[in-house]
C-alpha cells in the first residue's frame, strides 16, 4: 500500500460539551515531520475546514459538534491520502497521519500524486517539484539534477549551464541541501551533481523569504533527499552505452545512475545511495576532423541515513563526493584545441542533524556540515594567448590551483504554539559559517591583433599569484507566524548578520500577509516586503591580493604607442558595506477540486550597495598604496565599493494539474526584466576592457514560456512526456578590435524555442520491472545559437554557431524486482 493511517481516539466528557477539537501529527514512513501538509476535514453538511500542519507536522482543528466527518490529507512529493469517513465524538480526538513517500508508480493501485498549492501556513509562495516528475518530464540533459530546475518557473538556465532564480546571478540563490548551505565556497554557485533518483523533492523560495534564509536576495532552491524506508529497493539508469555516428562513429554521451535503499534496521534506521557516472563528448561541426571533440567525466556518490534514536529523536547524516575531469574545457569555433584548458575538480560535502520533538507543537535541531572543494586548471602550454577577430589562437594564460571550505553549524529551535490575539508561532535559530580560501596561479600573457593582423597590445602578468583568506560569519533570526484569524495569517520576523570582514551588524526585517477571502480555503491572496543581505564574497573581496596586469599598447605600424600600463585591484580607504537587497511581492493562488491550480504573482527586486569594482583614475589621480609602481602609467586602478545597482520585475501566471498515477501538466508564462550597472564581472582574467557597465544580464529573457505534461496514451503502460520551452533570445555585447566593450549585452540572439517529445513504456520481464523510453529533443530542428562573433572588425561579425539541433534520445530503466 502507498498510504496508511493510524487512529487513536482519546474521547472524554469534560467541560467542552458540544464542540470537537481534533488534534494530531502528520508524518512520513519514518515517523519524520511533515510540515506543510493539508489537512482537509468535510463536514456532514458538505462544507469542508483545512488546516495545514505546523513545523513540526502538528495541527488542531475545531468543529462544532460530534458525527461522521471525511479525512483526507495531502502535501507535494507524498501520495494523496484519499478522505475516509471517521466518528468524532465529543471533546479531544487525536489522529496520526502517515503518508508514504511520492514514487514512481509501476502497480495497477490508482493512487494520486499530491500537489497542493495553496497553504495559509506561509506568505512565501513556494514551488515544489518530486523527484517523480522531474524524472518524467523530457529536459535536455537530463542526467543531473541541476539541468532539472529549468522545468519551473522562474528559474532559467543560461548558455554556459548556470541557473538563474528569479534573475539573480547563482551566488545570489542560496541552495540548500537538506538544510545545510551548498552553495560553492568560491563562486557561490551550485557546483554539485547528483542524480535526481537521490531526490525526495526541490522547493524554490522567491523574494519573501522567512528570516530563517539569508544571504540569498534571488530566493533559495532547497533539495530534500530520500532515506530509505523498510522495503529494500534498486533502480538502474541508462547502464547500457549509447553510441553515435557524426563526424565517425564514437562512444556518445552516456549517464549510468543506481540508487539503492532499505532498511539498516527495520523501523528503525534506514539509507539510500545513489551513484552517477556522467560522459560527455561534443564533436563541432564547423572543427576540422582530429581537433573537433571534447569530452568529460564526472562521478558522484550521495549517501544519506535517517536513524530513530527515540520516537522523539531522528539523527540524519549524509555524504556528498563529486569527481570531475574535463581535458580540452571551452572548446568551441573561436576556440581550437590548443587555447583550451584542462580542469580538474572535486568536492565532498558532509553533513549531520540531531532532531528533538518535544511534544506540544515544540521541536529543536542542531547540525554541522562541511564542504570541502578543489579546482585545477591546466593550459595546453605556455605561448602567449593571441585574441583576432576572427578567433583565438596560442594556450590559455593562467595556470591555476584552488582550494576552499566551508564550516556551518546551525541551531534552530520551535516553540511551543501560544495564544494571543490568535494563535502564534515562534521560530528562532542561530548560524554559524566558517569559509577558507586559498589559490597559487601563474598567468603567461596574451596580445590582441586587428584588422590586418597588427598587434594592438600585449599584456603581461606580475606579482605573486598565491595568496588565502578567510571570514566568520554570524546569523540570528526569530520569526513568529501569527495567526491572527482562521483565514488571516501575518509572518514577522527579523534577521540579524555579521562577518568578520565587514564587521558590522546588519538588521533583515521580514513582513508578510496571507488571507483567504470570505473563508474561501482554495483562494489565497498574498503580499509582503523583505530586506536581504548577500553574502561577503572571498572570491571577489581576494582580488587586490592576486596578480596585476602590465599593458603594451602598440600603432598600427607596429611601434610602441603607450606603457608599460599598470592595471589594479584595490580595497580602498573605507571599508564597504553590506550589499541588500529589497523585495516587494504580490500574489494570487487558486486552486480546484479536479487537482488543477492558477498561480499569479508579481515580485519586485531593487539590490542596493552591491560589490563591484569600479575605476576611480576618471575621478583623480592613482592612490598613494599604489605609488611604488611610478613612473609607470595606469590603464585602472578598481576599487571596491558599494556601486553595483540591481533590477529585477517580473509577473508569473502559471496553470498546473495533478492527475493520477503521476500524470500532470503544467503551462507558465513570465514577463521579466533584469538589469545591472554591472553586468560583466570586472577581473583580471577577462581580457575586456568595458567602457560602460550598464545593460540587462546576460541571462535576462523579457519573454518566456514553459510548458510541460507527462500524460498516459489510451494503451496500457504507454504514456506521453513533453516539453516546451520557448523565450526572448539571451543579450550579448559588441566588442570592438581592441578589446574594449562598446555597449554590454546591446544585441540578443534569436528567440529561442524546443519542442521535446518522448513516447514511454513500462513492462514486465523475467519477474522485474522496465521502462523503455524514446523521443526527440528539438522536435522543430530549431536553430538555438549559443556562440556569436561579436567582433565588428571579424569578416564573420554577427554569424551565431553553436546550439543543440535535433537529437534522438534513448532511455532504458531497471526499476527493481517485482515483488508479491
Amino acid at each position: 500500500m502507498f498510504v496508511c493511517l493510524v487512529v487513536g481516539f482519546a474521547a472524554v466528557s469534560s467541560g467542552l460539551m458540544a464542540q470537537v477539537i481534533l488534534t494530531g501529527r502528520v508524518t512520513n514512513d519514518n515517523n519524520a515531520p511533515l510540515p506543510q501538509a493539508r489537512i482537509s476535514v468535510k463536514k456532514p453538511d458538505g462544507t469542508t475546514v483545512t488546516r495545514t500542519a505546523d513545523p513540526v507536522g502538528a495541527f488542531s482543528i475545531r468543529l462544532s459538534e460530534e458525527g461522521d466527518y471525511r479525512l483526507g490529507v495531502d502535501r507535494d512529493g507524498y501520495f494523496r491520502l484519499p478522505e475516509r469517513v471517521f466518528h468524532l465524538a465529543e471533546g479531544p480526538n487525536e489522529v496520526h497521519l502517515i503518508l508514504s513517500p511520492m514514487r514512481e508508480v509501476f502497480e495497477t493501485v490508482d493512487v494520486s500524486a499530491a500537489h497542493s498549492t495553496v497553504s495559509l501556513e506561509q506568505v512565501n509562495p513556494e514551488q515544489s517539484m518530486s523527484a517523480a516528475e522531474m524524472l518524467a518530464v523530457p529536459f535536455p540533459a537530463s542526467n543531473t539534477l541541476k539541468n532539472a530546475f529549468r522545468i519551473m518557473p522562474g528559474v532559467v538556465q543560461d548558455v554556459r549551464g548556470g541557473v538563474h532564480l528569479n534573475g539573480g546571478t547563482e551566488e545570489q540563490t542560496v541552495f540548500l541541501l537538506n538544510g545545510f548551505n551548498i552553495n560553492d565556497p568560491i563562486t557561490g554557485r551550485f557546483e554539485s551533481r547528483m542524480g535526481v533518483e537521490a531526490v525526495q523533492a526541490v522547493d524554490i523560495g522567491n523574494g519573501i523569504l522567512p528570516a530563517q534564509f539569508g544571504k540569498g536576495a534571488a530566493g533559495t532552491i532547497s533539495i530534500s533527499t530520500t532515506p530509505g524506508d523498510d522495503k529494500i529497493r534498486y533502480s538502474a539508469t541508462n547502464f547500457f552505452p549509447g553510441f553515435e555516428s557524426h563526424k565517425g562513429f564514437y562512444l556518445g554521451n552516456w549517464s549510468p545512475r543506481v540508487n539503492f535503499s532499505g532498511p539498516i534496521r527495520k523501523g528503525r534506521a534506514w539509507f539510500s545511495d545513489s551513484i552517477t557516472v556522467q560522459y560527455d563528448k561534443q564533436v563541432l561541426e564547423e572543427l576540422p576532423n582530429g581537433a573537433d571533440s571534447m569530452s568529460s567525466w564526472r562521478i558522484g556518490n550521495y549517501l544519506h541515513s535517517q536513524v530513530n534514536l527515540t520516537p522523539r529523536q531522528i539523527l540524519y547524516a549524509g555524504l556528498l563526493v563529486n569527481g570531475w575531469t574535463a581535458p580540452r574545457t571551452g572548446l568551441g569555433i573561436l576556440n581550437p584545441r590548443e587555447t583550451t584548458i584542462d580542469r580538474r575538480s572535486n568536492q565532498w560535502f558532509f553533513n549531520i542533524k540531531d532532531q528533538f520533538y518535544l511534544g506540544r507543537g515544540s521541536l529543536i535541531e542542531f547540525g554541522y556540515a562541511a564542504n570541502r572543494t578543489y579546482g585545477r586548471e591546466i593550459p595546453q602550454g605556455h605561448q602567449m594567448f593571441r585574441i583576432t577577430p576572427d578567433g583565438n589562437s596560442g594556450n590559455a594564460y593562467i595556470d591555476a590551483t584552488r582550494k576552499a571550505g566551508r564550516d556551518q553549524w546551525l541551531l534552530n529551535g520551535i516553540a511551543p504554539a501560544l495564544t494571543w490575539q490568535g494563535t502564534h508561532q515562534l521560530k528562532a535559530g542561530l548560524d554559524l559559517d566558517r569559509l577558507t580560501f586559498w589559490q597559487n596561479t601563474s598567468r603567461t600573457g596574451l596580445e590582441q591583433y586587428g584588422p590586418g593582423g597588427s598587434l594592438s597590445r600585449r599584456v603581461f602578468f606580475m606579482g605573486k599569484g598565491e595568496l588565502s583568506d578567510s571570514n566568520v560569519e554570524v546569523a540570528s533570526y526569530v520569526q513568529d507566524s501569527w495567526r491572527w484569524k482562521p483565514s488571516i495569517l501575518v509572518e514577522l520576523g527579523i534577521r540579524s548578520d555579521w562577518d568578520r570582514i565587514l564587521r558590522s551588524w546588519q538588521a533583515s526585517p521580514r513582513i508578510g500577509f496571507a488571507w483567504a477571502p470570505f473563508g474561501k480555503t482554495r483562494t489565497k491572496l498574498s503580499a509582503g516586503y523583505a530586506v536581504v543581505h548577500e553574502a561577503t564574497s572571498l572570491r571577489l573581496y581576494s582580488k587586490p591580493l592576486d596578480q596585476y596586469s602590465v599593458t603594451n599598447y602598440f600603432d598600427p605600424t607596429g611601434a610602441l604607442a603607450r606603457g608599460p600600463a599598470i592595471t589594479l585591484f584595490d580595497y580602498g580607504a573605507s571599508r564597504p558595506k553590506s550589499p541588500r537587497a529589497q523585495n516587494w511581492s504580490t500574489g494570487f493562488e487558486q486552486e480546484w477540486v479536479n487537482g488543477a491550480s492558477l498561480r499569479m504573482g508579481y515580485l519586485r527586486r531593487r539590490g542596493t550597495r552591491g560589490f563591484t569594482y569600479t575605476d576611480r583614475l576618471p575621478y583623480g589621480p592613482a592612490p598613494a598604496e599604489v605609488s611604488f609602481q611610478s613612473p609607470h602609467v595606469f590603464d585602472a586602478v578598481y576599487t571596491l565599493g558599494n556601486d553595483r545597482r540591481d533590477v529585477f520585475d517580473s509577473f508569473e501566471v502559471t496553470l498546473r494539474q495533478s492527475l493520477r498515477k503521476q500524470y500532470g501538466w503544467l503551462a507558465s508564462y513570465t514577463r521579466s526584466r533584469a538589469l545591472s550597472n554591472g553586468v560583466v564581472d570586472v577581473n583580471i582574467d577577462d581580457p575586456t576592457t568595458v567602457l560602460k557597465n550598464v545593460g540587462p544580464m546576460p541571462w535576462d529573457a523579457p519573454h518566456r514560456f514553459l510548458g510541460w505534461a507527462y500524460l498516459p496514451l489510451p494503451w496500457k503502460d504507454w504514456a506521453v512526456a513533453t516539453m516546451v520551452e520557448t523565450r526572448s533570445g539571451f543579450p550579448f555585447s559588441i566588442q570592438g578590435g581592441d578589446g574594449a566593450v562598446r555597449a554590454v549585452n546591446s544585441e540578443r540572439f534569436p528567440a529561442f524555442f524546443a519542442l521535446n517529445l518522448h513516447g514511454e513504456r513500462r513492462f514486465a520481464f523475467r519477474g522485474h520491472r522496465w521502462e523503455f523510453r524514446a523521443g526527440v529533443n528539438n522536435l522543430t530542428n530549431h536553430s538555438n545559437p549559443n556562440v556569436v562573433n561579436g567582433n565588428i572588425d571579424s569578416q564573420n561579425f554577427m554569424h551565431f554557431y553553436g546550439g543543440q539541433r535535433r537529437s534522438v534520445n534513448f532511455r532504458i530503466r531497471w526499476l527493481g524486482k517485482i515483488t508479491r
